[in-house]
C-alpha cells in the first residue's frame, strides 16, 4: 500500500543556495580577497555591462559598451508579444551566476577562483516561464514599484551582511573557518537578492518574493 504524502506547496520559482565550505579556507587570499578578485571584477564589468569613451586628436569621441541583464527588451515582448525570447532568458540566469559567484568569492563563502562558466558551489536556478498562461503582460510595467518594499529590508540586510563579512574575515584568519551561522545570513541575503532581481529585473516570474532568508 503506498504511504501517503501530505501535499506541499511549491517553492519559490527562484531557487539559491551556496554549498558551505566545511574546511580550512585558505588564510592568504582571504586576508588579500578584494586584490585578488580584481582581476574576475574586470572580467565581470565586461559582460555585466560598461561604457568606454576616449577622443582623438580632431576632437572626436567614441564610446562602447556591451553587456547587462536583459530588462527593456523582455519587458517590451512580454508586454506587446506576450514572449520572452529563450536566448535572452539564458543570458539573464548565466549572467546572474557569474555574478553571484563572484559574490560568494568576495564575500569569503569560498576560496576557489570564480569561474566563468562552471557553477561551483553556488545553485542558481529559475523555470523558464509559460508568458501566455503564467505571466501577466502589463505586470513589468509595475513590478519596480511593487518590489519598494524588498528594496528597503535588502538595504538593512546589505548592512547587516557587511558587518557578517567583517566578523567573517577575522573568523577566517584566525581559525581557517567560515562561521556556520554568517555562513547562512549571507546566504540567505543573496537568496532575497536574486528573487527580488527574479522577479522585478529579469521578469521571469510573477509570484511576488517571499519576505524570509530561508528557502
Amino acid at each position: 500500500m503506498q504511504e501517503y504524502q501530505p501535499y506541499e506547496s511549491p517553492a519559490y520559482p527562484v531557487t539559491f543556495a551556496v554549498d558551505y565550505p566545511d574546511r580550512q579556507l585558505n588564510r592568504l587570499t582571504s586576508f588579500f580577497r578584494l586584490f585578488v578578485a580584481i582581476p574576475i571584477f574586470i572580467v565581470l564589468g565586461s559582460v555585466a555591462g560598461g561604457t568606454w569613451q576616449w577622443s582623438y586628436d580632431q576632437g572626436e569621441a567614441a564610446a562602447a559598451g556591451a553587456g547587462g541583464l536583459l530588462f527593456f527588451g523582455p519587458l517590451l515582448l512580454i508586454v506587446f508579444r506576450q514572449k520572452y525570447p529563450r536566448w535572452w532568458f539564458d543570458w539573464n540566469l548565466e549572467l546572474q551566476r557569474f555574478a553571484n559567484r563572484v559574490g560568494i568569492y568576495v564575500l569569503l563563502m569560498n576560496d576557489r577562483y570564480p569561474s566563468t562558466d562552471d557553477h561551483q558551489s553556488v545553485h542558481l536556478d529559475y523555470r523558464y516561464p509559460e508568458v501566455r498562461t503564467e505571466l501577466n503582460r502589463w505586470l513589468p510595467l509595475v513590478k519596480w514599484l511593487l518590489a519598494i518594499p524588498h528594496y528597503i529590508v535588502l538595504f538593512f540586510l546589505h548592512i547587516g551582511l557587511l558587518v557578517a563579512v567583517i566578523v567573517t574575515w577575522f573568523a577566517v584568519l584566525f581559525t581557517g573557518r567560515y562561521p556556520r551561522g554568517l555562513f547562512d545570513y549571507a546566504e540567505g541575503v543573496l537568496r532575497w537578492q536574486n528573487r527580488v532581481t527574479g522577479y522585478a529585473v529579469t521578469l521571469v516570474t510573477d509570484q511576488y518574493p517571499p519576505f524570509r532568508l530561508g528557502p
